[in-house]
Order: structure tokens, then sequence, then C-alpha cells
């Protein structure tokens, strides 16, 4: 089995920097507690926390790595509210969530926009986990209209990447249904490898992207990601809301070794 990539978006929550760090050591303290038998199983976890939080919480993870939910795509500079990659940089920050489906459907983000963080991140050595899914009206047209929005998406949200002398193990892609995202219901294990395999296909074709890492996304928990993580085909997992309950954590990193 290929070692897994979890990821766990903690969006808006919690509410108080104490309830942030007891999240962050609980999921700390079980990655630490796994047996050296299943050393080279051990999932690679990433945090992403609020922004406000990931100072604090940085403090008390090694195991696992620190993430951001967002960028800006300028450095400092006169941009009311935006976080720089240099100031990501400095609190050690490694990896960047960037076109999570909430921001462009809540937020209007475009793929412009997701271009230009999608480049400056990567230009700024940090791994980058870009989030592409359709949404239910899509989703009922068929397996041939999906898979041209999951293109398109690709294609803006990936234009001049050529140009960068990339280190492709810092392009991450995230599948993410819309229509699954905290609803309680996945996709089928079976159409989730089906769309990642034909993203890692158009990748190759379209980009020479060869071993590009893809997660699946979409209301993933520890009861129903044991049947995905046999396949081979998901890199690993974008995680919401069950990465703030430290039970499901546990059963999340449980079931990936």
């Amino acid at each position: 089995m290929n070692k897994k990539l979890l990821v766990f978006n903690w969006k808006s929550a919690p509410t108080t920097v104490d309830a942030a760090i007891k999240l962050a050591r609980a999921t700390e303290n079980y990655l630490k507690s796994l047996k050296p038998k299943t050393q080279n199983l051990k999932p690679n976890v990433v945090i992403a926390p609020p922004f406000l939080f990931i100072e604090e919480v940085g403090k008390f993870i090694k195991k696992v790595k620190l993430g951001s939910q967002d960028v800006f795509w300028k450095n400092i500079g006169p941009y009311t509210r935006e976080i720089s990659l240099r100031q990501e940089k400095n609190l050690k920050v490694k990896y960047v969530i960037i076109g999570h489906s909430e921001r462009r459907r809540i937020l209007n983000e475009t793929d412009e926009m997701i271009n230009k963080k999608v480049l400056a991140t990567l230009k700024a050595g940090l791994k980058v986990i870009l989030c592409v899914g359709e949404n239910l009206l899509i989703r009922k047209r068929g397996k041939k209209t999906i898979e041209n929005f999951i293109e398109n998406q690709l294609r803006k949200d990936l234009k001049n990447i050529e140009n960068l002398k990339l280190k492709i193990e810092n392009l991450i892609i995230a599948y993410e249904p819309i229509w699954a995202i905290g609803t309680g219901h996945s996709d089928s294990p079976e159409d989730a490898v089906e769309m990642i395999k034909y993203i890692k296909e158009f990748l190759i074709s379209n980009f020479q992207f060869s071993n590009i890492k893809v997660l699946y996304g979409g209301s993933i928990d520890g009861k129903n990601i044991k049947k995905f993580v046999k396949y081979k085909e998901i890199d690993g997992f974008l995680i919401g809301g069950a990465s703030l309950k430290p039970k499901e954590i546990k059963n999340i990193i449980k079931s990936i070794i």
C-alpha cells in the first residue's frame, strides 16, 4: 500500500486557541503512538487550522505538518485582510489549500485568482493542494460533462505552470465533488477512483506531469474511509468536519495503516 497523505481542513473551527492546541496535540500524539512496525505505512498528516491559530498550533506539532487554508498571490503590501506567502513561510507553513469549493462558491473566487495563487505558492517553494470538483447540476449531466468541467478547471488553474521549475511533489490535486462536501454522502469509491484516474491521465497527457498525488475529499469520516483506502489510485484524503473530532481522527489514521 502506498503511503497516504491526510489533510485535515479545520475550516473556521474551533473557536478558541486552547481548543485548537488540544486538537492539534491529539492528532500529533496519536500519530506518534503508532507502533514501529507500521512506520512505513504511517500517513503524512497535515493540519490546516484557521489562520489566527496557525502560529500557536505550529508550536505543538512535529510529526504533523502545518498547512494553510488559503493565501494571497502578492507579498507584503496594501491588501486588506489578505495573508502573504512570506507571512505563511515565516510561520513554518508547508502546504497551502487553494481553490477550495467553498471559496469558489461563497466568495466567488475565480480560476484566474486561483491560478495566480498556485503559481505564486509554487514559486515560493510551498506545496499546493489544488481543489477541483463538480457541483450536483454538472454531476447529473453525466460522465463526459463532469470530465469536461474538471478539465476546464485544471487548464485554467494550472495555466503557465510549465514556465516554472516545478518540483513535482509540490503539486497535489484534491478531487472534491461539491455535492458530497458536508452532506454526509460521499461519492462511491469506484466513481471517485475513475475520476482520479482521469485526472492523472489528463495531467500526464497535457502537462507531462506523472506521479502527481490526487486526493479525495467529500464527507470522509472514520467509517467510510475504509471503503476508499484500499484503492492505490487514491493517494490520500482531504477531510473537513471529521478532522475536528479526536475519536474520528484516531479512526481515520488507524484505517490508513
